[in-house]
């Protein structure tokens, strides 16, 4: 039995997966004015967008709570 799990893994054909890397990097080596974090496209722009937003909330969040804190309570 451990001699024919061992030869059924070893002996599996593996799939052959394309290599894209000459194309990522000619994508991103372009000039073309755009910042490297957005060259990837529409995706990359939803990704900083959404990752700005979430900063931004945060640091709302924070001096809402540290003002919040900095208030001596009432009694």
């Amino acid at each position: 039995l451990r001699q024919l799990s061992q030869r059924t893994i070893s002996t599996a054909s593996r799939r052959q997966i394309e290599n894209r890397v000459p194309e990522k990097q000619k994508l991103f080596q372009e000039d073309n004015d755009i910042p490297v974090h957005l060259k990837g496209g529409a995706m990359d722009a939803l990704w900083y967008r959404l990752t700005m937003g979430l900063t931004g909330f945060g640091t709302a969040y924070v001096v809402y709570n540290l003002f919040v804190i900095s208030m001596p309570k009432k009694q």
